[in-house]
């Protein structure tokens, strides 16, 4: 499997998941309506596991612009295949949001509120407070990007000897979940925690091109915080990392 094909298959299987638990929970007529706060968390850092798992042996298992981004700042991944990983991701996040679409479709059309609707595709600020918003997301990408650079040791990327990229595989993938689950239950109350710029605006932009009946707005206003926040994070984990190393 070639590494753009890996990052599309991880993302979209990430955004199946977890898009798909927001729906679960929210939209009416559900089996899992009103689950709540822990099993959104939940099932988005088992969706991390089982993206990682998939395109770990074949790409780095990046399945996020920040981490890419990231990587290629602290100078372990190269910037030449930057642009092709975050084509993959994007396209891989705007197939997984299609998906949960279809799958929930009767459920979106059952339900009225907007908002919730719209919560299944991406993330929104509880309280508008853009610099407090912006900073929310930026933290919660630098505690991701942080320490995935400890569990890799900053090699989630390209071997020197080899063209081969360094996958985390399956024991590898248990940690990133376990932080992706404790950013949320910790750091997502203000903002969702997207945590990754392709998590949001692909299914943000799904959401505005897809005939979901009664959709609303797709609050573009807002989509730059979750796109720029979670880069700005990963440079600032990035640099910090190299510095103590």
């Amino acid at each position: 499997m070639s590494p753009f094909i890996a990052e599309f298959i991880g993302t979209m299987l990430l955004i199946l998941m977890g898009g798909g638990v927001v729906a679960n929970v929210v939209l009416s007529k559900t089996k899992g309506h009103g689950a709540g706060w822990m099993a959104i968390t939940t099932a988005w850092a088992l969706g991390v596991f089982i993206g990682v798992v998939v395109a770990g042996p074949y790409s780095g298992a990046h399945l996020n612009p920040a981490v890419s981004i990231g990587l290629a700042i602290g100078g372990t991944f190269p910037w030449c295949d930057v642009c092709s990983y975050i084509i993959a991701q994007m396209l891989g996040a705007a197939a997984g949001a299609l998906l949960v679409w279809l799958v929930y479709k009767d459920h979106f059309d059952a339900t009225e509120d907007q908002d919730a609707k719209l919560g299944v595709f991406c993330t929104n600020a509880e309280i508008n407070h853009p610099a407090i918003n912006f900073f929310t997301e930026a933290v919660g990408t630098f505690a991701l990007m942080f320490v995935v650079f400890y569990i890799t040791d900053g090699q989630l990327t390209y071997d020197s000897n080899s063209t081969l990229p360094i996958g985390l595989g399956s024991v590898g993938a248990i940690p990133v979940a376990f932080t992706v689950w404790v950013i949320g239950l910790s750091l997502g109350g203000p903002t969702g925690y997207a945590i990754n710029p392709a998590r949001d605006l692909a299914p943000r932009i799904m959401h505005a091109i897809l005939p979901v009946k009664g959709k609303g707005s797709s609050h573009w206003g807002y989509a730059w915080i979750p796109v720029l926040a979670p880069i700005a994070g990963a440079a600032v984990a990035a640099m910090l990392y190299y510095v103590l190393k």
